[in-house]
C-alpha cells in the first residue's frame, strides 16, 4: 500500500457547506424529515446555458468536484471514481412516469439516458476534457467506501491523483415509498432532536462530496487515508470485534484513536450498532455524528469523511457534532464507522498530515 493524500475537498449538502474554510460550527441540525438541498451558486462552477440542462445530482457532483480540484490545484484528474446509490434519481422517475404515461410507446430516452447512475463520472469529465479511467460504484450504502478503494487501488498503480466522491438525490416518488415503509421519519417525532426521537427511519436527504487524492502531501493537506473496509452484514457484537481487528491491521489499538466519527441517524431499530461500540469500546474515546446534519441517503458516509477532513485540519471538535464530554488534546487518528440498516458496514481510518 502506497500513500494516500487528502489535499482538496468539497462539499454539497442540506447545510451551507460551500466553505470549507468555515468548518461545521455554523451548521443547524435538520428539523425535517425531508431536508432540501443548500443550493450553492451553481453560476460560479458551471456556464448559465448548462445549468438548465444539468439534473440537481449532476450539478451536486459537478461544484463539489470543483471545489476539490481547486484546492487541491488539479485541473484534470487521473482518475475520476464515483459512487452513487441511486444515481440521477428525479430523471429515473420521470422516465418510468412516460412510460405509464404514454403505455410504453413513443418515448424519448433523453430522461432515460440522463438517469443513470454514471451520469455524474461523465459530466464531470466532459467538463474537463478529462479522458482517463472514469469508473462509477453502486453498491448502495457502501457506493463511497466502494470508490475510496478502487481509488487507492489507482494511485498503487502509479498515478499521482484521483477524483473520488459520492453523489445521491431525492426523488418525490422514492421519497413517498419511502415515507410508507417507515424509513423516513414523521417530522413531528424531531422536535426533540433526531438522536430523541426514538421512532422508525431517519430524515432523508441529498448531496454530493468529492476529495482529491494524491501520492504527495500538499501544504493545504487535509488527511492521509489510511485504510478503507466493508462489510456486507455483522451482528453487534461482531461490530466491536471487527474494528479491533481492523485496527490491529494498521498496528493501531483504541487508545490511539482520538476521535471517531459515528453514522447514528436515529434509526431505533439500528443506532444500537452504534450505542453497543460508545458503551463499550468507544467509551473512553471523543465521539461525534453527522447525520444531523446531512441526512440520509446511500452516500452520506462521503458527509462524515468531510466531515473528518475538517476536524483534522481545524485540531477542533464543536459542540454541534460531539456525543459525550470527552475533549482530545490533540487529533491525530479518526475512525469513521457508518452502517444502513443492519447491513453495509464500513470502517474508515484518517491520520492528520
Amino acid at each position: 500500500m502506497g500513500n494516500y493524500y487528502i489535499n482538496g475537498i468539497g462539499c454539497v449538502s442540506a447545510q451551507d457547506s460551500s466553505d470549507n474554510e468555515l468548518g461545521l460550527q455554523n451548521f443547524v441540525a435538520l428539523t425535517e424529515n425531508v431536508a432540501p438541498l443548500q443550493k450553492p451558486d451553481y453560476k460560479k462552477y458551471i456556464k448559465p446555458t448548462m445549468i438548465r440542462r444539468m439534473s440537481v445530482g449532476v450539478k451536486m457532483g459537478v461544484v463539489a468536484s470543483s471545489m476539490a480540484l481547486q484546492e487541491a490545484n488539479v485541473e484534470v484528474p487521473e482518475a475520476i471514481i464515483t459512487g452513487s446509490g441511486m444515481g440521477c434519481l428525479r430523471d429515473s422517475e420521470k422516465f418510468l412516469k412516460n412510460i405509464i404515461d404514454n403505455e410504453e410507446q413513443f418515448l424519448t430516452p433523453t430522461a432515460f439516458i440522463q438517469s443513470t447512475h454514471n451520469t455524474v463520472g461523465g459530466q464531470i469529465a466532459l467538463g474537463l476534457a478529462c479522458k482517463a479511467y472514469n469508473v462509477t460504484y453502486v453498491h448502495d450504502a457502501t457506493s463511497f467506501e466502494t470508490s475510496l478503494i478502487d481509488g487507492m487501488m489507482i494511485l498503487d498503480e502509479g498515478e499521482q491523483n484521483v477524483l473520488v466522491g459520492g453523489v445521491d438525490e431525492i426523488g418525490n416518488h422514492t421519497t413517498e415509498l419511502h415515507k410508507l415503509i417507515d424509513r423516513v421519519k414523521k417530522e413531528e417525532t424531531l422536535k426533540n432532536s433526531l438522536l430523541n426521537s426514538k421512532t422508525k427511519g431517519s430524515i432523508y436527504s441529498e448531496g454530493s462530496q468529492f476529495f482529491v487524492l494524491e501520492d504527495k502531501k500538499k501544504g493545504n493537506c487535509y488527511a492521509q487515508l489510511l485504510d478503507v473496509t466493508i462489510y456486507n452484514k455483522l451482528s453487534k457484537n461482531e461490530v466491536t470485534q471487527k474494528l479491533e481487528a481492523f485496527l490491529m491491521d494498521n498496528n493501531l489499538t483504541i487508545s490511539d484513536i482520538d476521535v471517531v466519527v459515528l453514522g447514528l441517524n436515529g434509526e431505533v431499530d439500528y443506532d444500537a450498532y452504534y450505542t453497543t461500540l460508545q458503551n463499550t469500546l468507544l467509551v473512553n474515546t471523543t465521539q461525534v455524528y453527522y447525520k444531523h446534519f446531512s441526512g440520509e441517503y446511500n452516500t452520506a458516509s462521503a458527509f462524515g469523511m468531510w466531515t473528518a477532513c475538517t476536524l483534522l485540519k481545524s485540531q477542533k471538535v464543536p459542540g454541534n457534532i460531539q456525543l459525550n464530554d470527552i475533549q482530545p488534546t490533540s487529533i491525530k487518528n479518526v475512525v469513521l464507522y457508518n452502517q444502513y440498516r443492519g447491513e453495509n458496514h464500513s470502517f474508515v481510518l484518517l491520520k492528520s498530515c
